[in-house]
C-alpha cells in the first residue's frame, strides 16, 4: 500500500550549477581566462574524459559535460606533431565544452591554451589523482543537481536510521523532536525539510539554511539546537529512511496491532516504510519512535519480530489441531 505523501510541496529541481561554485568548492587553479565562470553553467552530473574524441570520433559526445584530461589523454597528446596536436585541439575546443580540467597537476600544452584562449573556454588545474577527482566532482554535482521536493515535517536521526516526522500542524512533531534530541539523538531539520534524490535509491534531508540548528515550540518560539544541546546535536544532513506519520487518535479507526502491515510512502519514486502512530495523552512518543527505529533496523538486518510472532500464533493453532 503506498498512500500519497501528505504535506509536500512542490516539487524544485535545480537546473544548474554555476563553474565558480565548482572551482571554490575544489581549489581548482586557473589557467585560462576564467572571468566567464561567473556565467558558465552545469547542468549534468555526467563529467567525461575524452579519450576516444581526441582521435576523431564524436559522435555522441555529450558538449555539456564538464571535460577532463588525464594521464591517458595528456600522453596521448604529447605523441602528436604540435601541427596536429593543435588541430585536434582546435576541433575539441570548438564544439563549446564548459570547460577543461586538467588533473594530477600536469603541464598544459601551448596549443591547448590556443584553442582555450579562441573559444573562450576556461582551462582549469587540479592536483588531485584523475579517479579520486572525478569520483568527488561527481558526488557534488548529484547532490546540487538532485531533483528535490520539500515537506512540512521534522527530521531527526535516531540510532542511525532518518526518521521523517510528518503530521497535521500542532500534533506535536517538534515536541517529539526536543525529547528525541534530548535522548541523544540528532537533530537535522524542523518545519521544513528539503529533501534531494542523490540516486536511484537514496534521498537526503537537510533544513533551509534560514532554519539551519533552530526548532519552533510552541509558547517557548524559536530556540537554536546548536546552542543549547551542542554543536554535536546538529547534523547538516541526513538519509531520509523511513517515514513516521503522527496523527489524532481515532477510537474508531482500527489501527495494526501486530505490525505485519507494511505502508509505503513514494518520494520521488523512491518507496519508502510509512508507519502511522495515533496521538493520545500518556503515550510516550519519543520512546516509540526510538523503538520503531530500532525495529526498522532490525528488519533490514533480516529480523522480523511481527511475523515470528505470527508464526509462533500459527504453530500453536496447529499443535492444538494435532492434539484433539
Amino acid at each position: 500500500m503506498t498512500p500519497p505523501v501528505r504535506g509536500f510541496r512542490r516539487r524544485i529541481h535545480m537546473a544548474h550549477v554555476f563553474l565558480k561554485d565548482i572551482i571554490e568548492e575544489f581549489g581548482l587553479i586557473p589557467i585560462t581566462d576564467v572571468g566567464t565562470s561567473k556565467k558558465i553553467k552545469i547542468n549534468t552530473a555526467n563529467v567525461n574524459r575524452p579519450g576516444i574524441h581526441l582521435i576523431g570520433f564524436f559522435e555522441k559526445f555529450d558538449t555539456k559535460r564538464v571535460q577532463i584530461f588525464g594521464e591517458g589523454e595528456m600522453a596521448f597528446l604529447s605523441t602528436l606533431k604540435k601541427s596536429d596536436r593543435a588541430n585536434v585541439l582546435e576541433k575539441f575546443f570548438s564544439f563549446k565544452i564548459p570547460c577543461v580540467i586538467i588533473a594530477r597537476d600536469m603541464e598544459v600544452f601551448p596549443e591547448m591554451m590556443v584553442a582555450s584562449k579562441k573559444y573562450n573556454i576556461p582551462i582549469l588545474k587540479t592536483q588531485e589523482n584523475t579517479s579520486i577527482f572525478m569520483g568527488a566532482l561527481i558526488s557534488y554535482l548529484n547532490i546540487k543537481l538532485a531533483q528535490r521536493t520539500s515537506v512540512h515535517g521534522v527530521l531527526v536521526e535516531v540510532y542511525g536510521q532518518g526518521v521523517l516526522i510528518t503530521g497535521e500542524s500542532g500534533i506535536g512533531k517538534s515536541e517529539t523532536a526536543l525529547e528525541l534530541i534530548k535522548r541523544g539523538h540528532g537533530f537535522i531539520a524542523d518545519d521544513v525539510v528539503e529533501i534531494s534524490k542523490i540516486s536511484y535509491n537514496n534521498l537526503i534531508g537537510a533544513a533551509p539554511k534560514l532554519l539551519e540548528s533552530f526548532i519552533e515550540i510552541r509558547g517557548l518560539g524559536f530556540i537554536d539546537i546548536k546552542h543549547i544541546f551542542g554543536i554535536g546535536a546538529v547534523k547538516e544532513s541526513y538519509a531520509v529512511d523511513m517515514v513516521i506519520n503522527l496523527e489524532m487518535w481515532d477510537s474508531n479507526k482500527l489501527y495494526d496491532r501486530l505490525g505485519l502491515d507494511e505502508n509505503q510512502i513514494d518520494i520521488m519514486g523512491i518507496k519508502l516504510p510509512s508507519i502511522t502512530i495515533p496521538v493520545k495523552p500518556g503515550r510516550n512518543l519519543a520512546v516509540i519512535i526510538e523503538v520503531a527505529a530500532m525495529n526498522f533496523r532490525q528488519k533490514t538486518l533480516g529480523y522480523n519480530a511481527a511475523k515470528t510472532f505470527d508464526d509462533r500464533i500459527k504453530d500453536e493453532i496447529r499443535n492444538k489441531t494435532k492434539r484433539k
